[in-house]
């Protein structure tokens, strides 16, 4: 099993959560999150005054999926977020040494 966590544009959720469900992803949890990468946060100007915006509002989607499923899902996360700018974000993938489902005590796969 592999985590997947992917750090998007707000305006892109709708678009990741369709192309994920279309591939069958039944589950995910949405955090939103500040942060900033290369472009160093963004200069904005309010009435007439600039300030730098230094942390940027973007969206973390978790997903945790079986290991082929993996780079399906990369890419479905990758074609459904990317607007071609700076600040379209990162996927991380990382394994999951087990799962249990609280409710009903299944492990593994069949607890995702």
């Amino acid at each position: 099993m592999k985590k997947v966590e992917a750090i998007i544009r707000p305006f892109k959720l709708e678009d990741v959560k369709i192309a994920l469900v279309n591939l069958g992803v039944v589950g995910m949890t949405v955090s939103e999150v500040r942060g900033f990468g290369r472009q160093k946060g963004q200069v904005e100007r309010y009435r007439g005054s600039e300030f730098t915006v230094e942390f940027l509002q973007k969206l973390k989607i978790e997903v945790v999926i079986s290991d082929e499923s993996v780079e399906g899902v990369i890419q479905a996360i990758s074609e459904a977020a990317k607007t071609g700018e700076i600040g379209d974000g990162k996927i991380f993938v990382t394994p999951i040494e087990s799962v249990i489902r609280i409710r009903t005590g299944e492990s593994g796969d069949s607890a995702i």
